[in-house]
């Protein structure tokens, strides 16, 4: 018997979601003459090494860059 796919995966294909990783994002940015500055690297690698939540870095990103 075929082992089914799980739930949440079936879900998240369903809704069409398409992740991308970080090098495969560097590569189409570069083509788009998109680069990150060295900040948002440097923010990048921070966040790695904290092992923050996407929830977590989306808010860190948000605060970055918000006026006030």
């Amino acid at each position: 018997m075929k082992k089914r796919a799980s739930t949440s995966r079936r879900r998240r294909a369903a809704k069409g979601v398409l992740m991308l990783g970080r090098e495969r994002f560097a590569k189409i940015s570069s083509v788009e003459g998109i680069e990150l500055t060295a900040d948002m690297r440097a923010r990048a690698t921070e966040f790695d090494r904290l092992g923050m939540a996407p929830a977590k870095r989306r808010h860190a990103i948000i605060r970055a860059y918000s006026k006030g």
